[in-house]
């Protein structure tokens, strides 16, 4: 056989191979969303961000929160009827304001119920987002985070302390001008929090004080906040997660590097009373101690 097919079967099976396995993972993340609707009565949507390979070259892409998503949410919002419940899975590092707040109002303006799900985290933009759920579920390790703007790399917060601290004739117009547009940023997500929160039937001062403390620049903006510090400050979290939740993020592989850094048996180990037959006397009888009443 001519050598040259060799080469042409490999790149051809390089390139349709994971075309085959993106297909395979969608039917089954499909699958997952449908029997969560049905037992829930509810629309299923997802907004999750991971880095997944594309094509055969692997190459990863980082994901956020942007047009496409709130264009993509919002249409699935109008297809829903109003007297449908939603739930929305979120697993996000934030990403757009203007996309973060056209889901958020959408949302808010829903009939029915809303829920939103967090299994790891759902940050800045992700927790703008969930604000805007009648219902907050969330993992026992999940959270939530600050959604204070940053204009690049920088706080908005932190450009303001710069003129606080230095005389306005020792710093630069660029640093002026991002201070001003850093003021303008505050400004608009704290009233947009406030906003949000309202109405979901927040009193205004309550509503108004967690704005400033998520807004306002009050926590670094990787802050976790946990399930029990959201209940603290007011928000209707759970944490009663349902299983398809996680049996759709084990869907949405991480991309890899190499070798893994994290493995295990995928079991949900439970150890029993030791005793012969048991895991426990299994253990005591590999380690050498016999077994044991």
């Amino acid at each position: 056989m001519d050598m040259s097919w060799l080469f042409w079967f490999f790149f051809l099976g390089s390139f349709l191979t994971p075309l085959f396995q993106q297909k395979l993972l969608e039917g089954q993340r499909r699958s997952i969303i449908v029997r969560m609707e049905r037992r829930r009565k509810s629309r299923v949507v997802t907004l999750i961000h991971r880095q997944e390979t594309v094509s055969f070259l692997g190459i990863p892409v980082s994901r956020y929160i942007d047009i496409d998503d709130s264009e993509e949410i919002l249409r699935a919002i109008r297809l829903t009827p109003s007297d449908m419940p939603i739930d929305l899975i979120v697993h996000s590092p934030g990403g757009l304001v203007l996309a973060a707040e056209q889901i958020a109002c959408a949302l808010i303006r829903h009939k029915a119920p809303v829920s939103v799900f967090v299994p790891h985290y759902a940050m800045s933009g992700g927790t703008l987002v969930a604000l805007a759920a009648d219902h907050i579920v969330m993992d026992s390790n999940a959270v939530l985070g600050p959604v204070d703007p940053q204009l690049g790399q920088m706080p908005a917060a932190s450009l303001l302390k710069v003129l606080e601290q230095k005389n306005s004739n020792d710093i630069d117009d660029q640093t002026l001008v991002l201070a001003d547009v850093a003021r303008k940023a505050l400004r608009q997500v704290r009233e947009l929090v406030v906003t949000i929160i309202t109405a979901n039937g927040m009193p205004k001062e309550r509503a108004e004080a967690l704005a400033d403390l998520l807004s306002q620049g009050t926590w670094t903006h990787d802050y976790p906040i946990s399930a029990e510090e959201a209940r603290e400050l007011g928000l209707p979290v759970g944490t009663d997660m349902p299983e398809e939740v996680y049996a759709l993020m084990m869907l949405y592989p991480q991309h890899g590097r190499g070798r893994p850094s994290v493995n295990y048996i995928p079991l949900p180990y439970e150890m029993p009373k030791r005793g012969k037959g048991t895991l426990g006397g299994f253990l005591s009888a590999w380690r050498g101690g016999g077994d044991e009443a």
